[in-house]
C-alpha cells in the first residue's frame, strides 16, 4: 500500500492546566516526543490554553501568547516527526475564537473555528467566544479530515456539512464534563448519530482531569463508519492510544484495538470526587486539607474521599465535640479515622459555647432557646477549623450533601465554611450509596488502598446534627429517600408541586414545605464553596435562580 492508504493517529487523552500555556504546551512536546512514528496526533479541545477558561480568555496577552507557542509548536514539526492537532484560540478584528490548529512540515497548515457555542447548563461560551463559520475540510496528506469542536459534534448540521464537502474521516476534540450516564449517551446516542447520519468514521477525543467544579472523565473513543466501536480508551486516566488505520474500497477503517469497560455506578461518582478533589488542592498549592470529623457519615466519607485523592497523610480530621455529642459519635469518628490512617485531633467546643452563651446572656435574657443557640455551635466550629487551616496551611473541607444545601439544612459561616465541598452536588442516598460501595472497594484512583474505611454503624445509624439532646435530622426533614425523591424532581426536572405529588404521591403540604426551603436557601447557596459537578442541574454552573423572587409552584 501507499503511504496515503495507512494512518498511525494517536489519541491524547490528558488533562490541562488552565492558563498555564507553557506547561500544556510542554506536556504535549513529551506525547509527541514518545510517538515520533505516528504521522498524526490529536490533542483535546482548548489543549493549550486549557477548559474551560472562562473571562480569563479575554486577556489580551493570554491570546498572544497563545499565538506565540502556537507558532513554536508548529515550528518543531519542521523535523519530519508527526503532525499535530492543537485546540488554541485566537483574535481576529475583535472577535475571539475557539479553534484547532493542524500543525505540520514547520507550519500552520489550516485552522477551523467552533462553530456551535454552547450556552446552556455549565457551558457560557457565547459570554467569550465568536462562532466560526460552517467550517471547511481539511486536506492533509491527501485525506480529507473534517474537524468539528466538541459541540460541532453534539448537533447534526456541521458534520452533516463536513460530509457534503467530502470529508473522509471527522476528527471531534472535545472539553466534555462528567455527568452521571454521560460516557454512555456521547458513544451510543450522540457520536453514533452523526456516523449514522454521515457514513464517516469518527474520532471523539475527551479530557481529563478537574477543573473548578468541573471533573473530565475521559472516556474517548473511535467509531468505523458501520457503527462499530473500534476502540475505548479509560475513564479518569491519561492514556496514549495508537490507532491504525487502512483506506479500503475508498472508505477509511479503524483496526480495532482494546474496548476498555467505564465504571458504573457508584464507583465513577467515587471517581469523579477523587479526582475533581486531588487537582482542586494540588494546583491551588495547598499542602493538604482538614475537616471535622464528626461520626456522622457525611464527614466519614469525605474524609475518605480526601486520603483517596492526596494521601492519608495529607488528611487531618478533628473531632469537634459539644455537650450534645454522644459517646457513640465520639467512637466512630475514632474508628473511622483509623480505619482511613489519617490525624485526629479532638477539640472541644465546650467552653467557647460556654463564652458565648455569658456574651449574649443580656441581649438573649427574654429569648427562648431556639436554633440560634445550635447555629452559634456549628459557627464556633467554623471557626476553630478556619483558624487550624490559616495556621497551618491546609485548605478547609465542607461536608454537607445536595439535599441538605437545597433545603437550607447547613448554617452559613459554620459547617458551610471551607473551600471545596466533594458532596456539593451529592444527595444524601448518593452519600449512603458511595458510602457502602467505598467500605467494600479500593478505587482504581486511590492513593490510600484500604478497605473498609469507616464504621458500618456511621452507615446504618439515623443522621443528626447532634445540636440538641436526641436530635435527629428526620425530626425537620422528610425521610431523606423521600425528600431525594422531592428535590429531584424540583431541582433536576423543574417540575411542580403538583407534578411531584402526581408522581409519588405524596402530601402536597410536605412538598409545598420543601419547595418553599429550596428557595428560600439560594441566599447559602451563594455562598457556598465550590464543589464537584454529578448531575445534570449541580448549583451555581447548571441551575442559576435569583436569590429575591416571588414565584412557587404551590
Amino acid at each position: 500500500m501507499t503511504a496515503a492508504d495507512t494512518l498511525t493517529i494517536v489519541l491524547a487523552q490528558m488533562t490541562q492546566a488552565v492558563g498555564n500555556l507553557a506547561a500544556n504546551a510542554d506536556a504535549m512536546r513529551s506525547v509527541r516526543a514518545r510517538h515520533s512514528d505516528a504521522d498524526l496526533i490529536l490533542y483535546p479541545e482548548l489543549q493549550l490554553i486549557g477548559y474551560p477558561p472562562e473571562d480569563l480568555v479575554l486577556k489580551p496577552a493570554l491570546a498572544t501568547r497563545a499565538a506565540t507557542l502556537l507558532a513554536e509548536l508548529a515550528a518543531e514539526t519542521a523535523d519530519g516527526g508527526p503532525a499535530m492537532l492543537v485546540g488554541s484560540v485566537e483574535w481576529e478584528e475583535g472577535s475571539l475564537y475557539n479553534i484547532v490548529a493542524l500543525l505540520d512540515g514547520g507550519k500552520i497548515v489550516a485552522t477551523r473555528r467552533k462553530h456551535e457555542l454552547p450556552n446552556y447548563g455549565t457551558f457560557d461560551e457565547k459570554r467569550v467566544f465568536a462562532p466560526g463559520p460552517l467550517p471547511d475540510v481539511v486536506e492533509w496528506r491527501g485525506v480529507k479530515l473534517g474537524l468539528p469542536i466538541c459541540e460541532d459534534g453534539w448537533l447534526p448540521a456541521v458534520c452533516r456539512h463536513l460530509a457534503d464537502q467530502g470529508a473522509e474521516l471527522l476528527i471531534s476534540v472535545n472539553g466534555s464534563p462528567y455527568e452521571i450516564d454521560k460516557d454512555d449517551r456521547r458513544l451510543t446516542q450522540v457520536f453514533a448519530s452523526r456516523v449514522a447520519e454521515t457514513s464517516l468514521p469518527l474520532i471523539f477525543l475527551n479530557r481529563i482531569g478537574g477543573q473548578d467544579e468541573l471533573v473530565f472523565d475521559g472516556c474517548s473513543f473511535i467509531l468505523n463508519a458501520d457503527g462499530s466501536t473500534a476502540h475505548r480508551l479509560t475513564d479518569w486516566e491519561p492514556e496514549e492510544r495508537v490507532t491504525r488505520w487502512t483506506k479500503g474500497d475508498r472508505r477509511w477503517v479503524c483496526e480495532a484495538g482494546a474496548i476498555t469497560e467505564w465504571e458504573a455506578h457508584p464507583a465513577d461518582i467515587y471517581s469523579a470526587m477523587i479526582l475533581s478533589l486531588r487537582d482542586y488542592v494540588e494546583r491551588n498549592g495547598f499542602p493538604g486539607v482538614v475537616l471535622g470529623l464528626s461520626g456522622g457519615i457525611d464527614s466519614a466519607i469525605c474524609a475518605a474521599i480526601a486520603a483517596d485523592a492526596l494521601g492519608p497523610d495529607k488528611v487531618w480530621c478533628v473531632m469537634l465535640p459539644s455537650r450534645f455529642t454522644s459517646q457513640e459519635s465520639l467512637d466512630d469518628a475514632a474508628g473511622c479515622a483509623g480505619m482511613i490512617g489519617c490525624r485526629l485531633d479532638t477539640i472541644p467546643i465546650v467552653p467557647a459555647v460556654e463564652a458565648f452563651d455569658a456574651m449574649l446572656a443580656g441581649s438573649f435574657a427574654d429569648r427562648d432557646v431556639d436554633i440560634t443557640e445550635e447555629n452559634v455551635q456549628s459557627r464556633i466550629r467554623g471557626v476553630t477549623l478556619m483558624a487550624l487551616s490559616n495556621k497551618f496551611g491546609p485548605m478547609l473541607l465542607t461536608t454537607g450533601n445536595k439535599s441538605e444545601m437545597s433545603v437550607g439544612y447547613a448554617t452559613i459561616y459554620g459547617d458551610m465554611a471551607g473551600g471545596y465541598n466533594p458532596l456539593k452536588d451529592a444527595y444524601k442516598m448518593t452519600v449512603f450509596a458511595v458510602a457502602r460501595w467505598r467500605n467494600e472497594n479500593v478505587p482504581r484512583l486511590s492513593r490510600n488502598p484500604v478497605a473498609p474505611v469507616m464504621p458500618d454503624r456511621i452507615i446504618t445509624k439515623p443522621p443528626s446534627a447532634e445540636l440538641r439532646p436526641d436530635q435527629k435530622d428526620e425530626d425537620s426533614l422528610p425521610p431523606y429517600a423521600d425528600l431525594d425523591n422531592m428535590l429531584h424532581m424540583l431541582v433536576e426536572e423543574e417540575a411542580s408541586v403538583d407534578d411531584v405529588v402526581a408522581r409519588y404521591g405524596f402530601d402536597r403540604d410536605a412538598v409545598v414545605r420543601i419547595e418553599r426551603l429550596l428557595m428560600l436557601a439560594e441566599y447559602k447557596r451563594r455562598q457556598a464553596p465550590p464543589g464537584v459537578k454529578l448531575s445534570t442541574r449541580n448549583f451555581g454552573r447548571d441551575r442559576r435562580y435569583p436569590i429575591t423572587h416571588g414565584f412557587r409552584t404551590g
